[in-house]
């Protein structure tokens, strides 16, 4: 089970009382209704999905029901560090956890004999 640290609450908690809102810092346009269409499907469907670190929004439900960002590495699933909503990105540098890549099927399947 994941602790996540709300900063709001100032405590840890279980995993059970948050759930994920997608991506953190996205630009949003001023004026949704004159885009094109391509840009409101590319605006409202379309994300990346890296691994290693992505900042995202998360919500507290069970718990003070805010919004906050956190940056969390997707290969370990380990949350680097939790911060309030409106607050700037923050730089990760070194500090966070790196990985070696990891082996993915897709890129060992051109060596099966």
């Amino acid at each position: 089970m994941l602790l996540i640290h709300c900063p709001y609450c100032q405590e840890e908690r279980s995993e059970l009382e948050f759930r994920g809102a997608g991506d953190a810092h996205i630009a949003r346009p001023t004026d949704i209704a004159s885009i094109s269409d391509e840009d409101f499907e590319a605006y409202f469907f379309l994300r990346d999905n890296p691994k290693g670190l992505i900042f995202e929004r998360w919500r507290h439900i069970h718990g003070c029901g805010r919004f906050f960002n956190a940056a969390r590495d997707t290969v370990s699933d380990k949350f680097i560090m939790t911060y309030k909503a409106g607050e700037p990105k923050p730089r990760i540098g070194p500090e966070a956890e790196q990985h070696a890549p990891v082996e993915t099927y897709e890129a060992v399947e051109g060596e099966a004999q």
